[in-house]
């Protein structure tokens, strides 16, 4: 049975600096999934005048509506082939392999089995806009709680829809160029990536980057940041955050506590920052700081060891890096994909999954293997590992922004 949720006032507070009108393709008027009625809760000194209510806006669905199993569920954020319980994971995580492309019966079933919480759509899962709104339209009306259907659109080489060629998209150099431009043009990118995903069926955007692309030696930032400069990185990170919220895109700063001083790519292993916590206050943690002025948003936390702080940890698996998050109790607080050689090189999906829960992380990005996360978490809430007051926490925080931004 379809679980709704509905909350009282429209997002009004997230209109971007370069100001309230969208522009260009973020214009589109967007067609309402009306078997969840989703309208967001903003504080009233954001919101604007609030609407008188209506019968349906009594309806607020928390963590207390939900099973232990759907609890666990929304969780998780996953690849939509991990839906095909017959492909190796091999598959799943390869790049270059087939990806899923449409919603199968068996798939379906796999989502009540497994209620997860998103899905994230990566380059071989997207066709052209007919297949890929469809296959998103298909997630939603599959699942008895609105999804999460996320993508990496940061602008620039990591632009899942806008660098492909059946797609006639907006493409930009790169960050580190439309920061040179200043806020007003990070605002207006993020508009414009918001309102195109908002026209395929995405409600949440893996961006902006909001590192600070301090080490030339950088081997994955790079000019995905918006700066070398902590201050405008900030502000650009923020103004594009800005221009996403405002199309009804929920965005991503990442990836904390900073990824720009390390030298390793976390896709392969773990990677370092050898800052020290004042270090990282004066530069690093300004963008992620900023974003706590933007509203609604969620922060990607990365697998970077920062031994003064984390020891041998990841951030992801270490409770004294997640307690820096800025407005943490507000803030939806991901993992970056722990299918990545810096976690799978040392933890089973599972463990993984529990200590990053453990740590404060509220979303687990993409296990290494659904089943043995997901029956992990499950099976830590019932023997005590995890109580389920830590649990609902969580849960609460996803509704809340699914709540906002899951229309």
């Amino acid at each position: 049975m379809k679980k709704w949720f509905v909350w009282p006032v429209l997002l009004a507070g997230v209109l971007c600096a370069c100001g309230a009108q969208p522009t260009g393709q973020s214009a589109v008027t967007l067609p309402m999934n009306t078997k969840r009625p989703v309208v967001a809760d903003l504080p009233a000194d954001e919101a604007g005048p609030t609407p008188e209510p209506t019968p349906a806006a009594e309806t607020t669905l928390t963590a207390a509506d939900l099973t232990l199993e759907e609890k666990v569920g929304q969780l998780f954020i996953i690849r939509p082939d991990s839906l095909d319980l017959t492909l190796p994971q091999e598959q799943i995580d390869d790049a270059k392999a087939d990806g899923v492309t449409e919603l199968t019966d068996a798939m379906r079933d796999a989502l009540q089995k497994y209620p997860v919480g998103g899905v994230c759509q990566f380059g071989k899962n997207i066709v052209d806009p007919e297949q890929i709104t469809a296959f998103n339209a298909a997630l939603q009306e599959a699942s008895d709680i609105p999804l999460f259907i996320s993508v990496d659109e940061e602008g620039g080489a990591v632009a899942r829809l806008a660098n492909k060629d059946t797609f006639d998209l907006p493409r930009y150099e790169s960050a580190a160029a439309v920061g040179a431009e200043g806020v007003d043009a990070a605002c207006a990118m993020g508009q414009t990536i918001g309102g195109y995903l908002r026209t395929y069926g995405f409600n949440m955007d893996f961006a902006p980057d909001a590192d600070v692309n301090t080490n030339p030696d950088n081997p994955i930032i790079g000019t995905r940041a918006f700066s070398s400069d902590a201050a405008e990185a900030a502000d650009c990170a923020a103004a594009m955050a800005r221009g996403l919220a405002g199309e009804g895109i929920l965005p991503t700063f990442k990836h904390f506590p900073g990824h720009g001083d390390t030298a390793e790519d976390s896709h392969t292993g773990l990677a370092y920052s050898y800052r020290t916590v004042d270090e990282l206050t004066a530069c690093e943690l300004l963008p992620f700081e900023a974003a706590a002025e933007v509203g609604p948003h969620a922060v990607m936390v990365g697998h970077i060891v920062v031994p003064e702080l984390t020891g041998d940890l990841p951030a992801t698996l270490c409770a004294d890096a997640i307690a820096l998050v800025p407005d943490a109790e507000n803030t939806l607080i991901v993992t970056d994909s722990l299918a990545m050689g810096a976690i799978t090189d040392s933890y089973t999906p599972g463990e993984a999954a529990v200590q990053a829960l453990q740590a404060g992380c509220d979303v687990l990005l993409m296990p290494d293997g659904l089943a043995d996360a997901y029956d992990a978490v499950l099976a830590a809430v019932q023997n005590g590992t995890l109580s389920e007051d830590r649990l609902d926490l969580s849960v609460n925080k996803i509704l809340r922004m699914k709540a906002q931004f899951c229309a």
